[in-house]
């Protein structure tokens, strides 16, 4: 049997580094986002209710948008499995030698790219809450493929 509609597209799997804006960041898996304005360039991007990241987001309306590489589905299980609200994700992946700096954020180093959104507007997105940002800087770091979902199929990661 076809998978329902909205599992049939192998969509991009990126990751947010969110701050609670005194330097407390947290990363999040992301699959629900995507481009709607070519100028200004801005995203939709939906984040889970009830995780850190919401709550660093509502407090601190800027965050980095990271596209992830496909060798990079094993931080799937930390960044998106585990609370950022009982583990440390950022000292986790700095103990792991995973993170540099860019514009003040720690970011994966081994991700495809990265942009900093500024959140515009909120909207109730059912399970999740959803955000009109705008693109206000970005950065190519390395050529590559991204993870996918189907990437992250493959490896049973996700059951979609």
């Amino acid at each position: 049997m076809p998978k329902r509609p909205w599992n049939r597209v192998n969509l991009p799997v990126y990751s947010i580094c969110s701050s609670d804006g005194n330097q407390h960041f947290n990363m999040h898996i992301i699959t629900y986002a995507s481009q709607i304005s070519m100028k200004p360039k801005r995203f939709v991007c939906g984040i889970y209710e009830g995780t850190q990241t919401l709550q660093n987001v509502a407090a601190n309306p800027r965050f980095v948008l990271q596209l992830l590489a496909a060798s990079q589905y094993r931080l799937v299980d930390l960044l998106g499995k585990k609370s950022g609200k009982h583990v440390d994700k950022i000292a986790r992946l700095e103990k792991r030698k995973l993170l540099t700096q860019w514009k003040g954020y720690p970011i994966l180093k081994e991700c495809l790219a990265v942009m900093e959104l500024t959140v515009l507007s909120r909207f109730d997105g059912g399970d999740h809450a959803g955000f009109l940002c705008e693109v206000s800087d970005y950065k190519n770091i390395q050529e590559g493929s991204p993870l996918t979902l189907d990437i992250l199929r493959e490896h049973n990661l996700i059951r979609i």
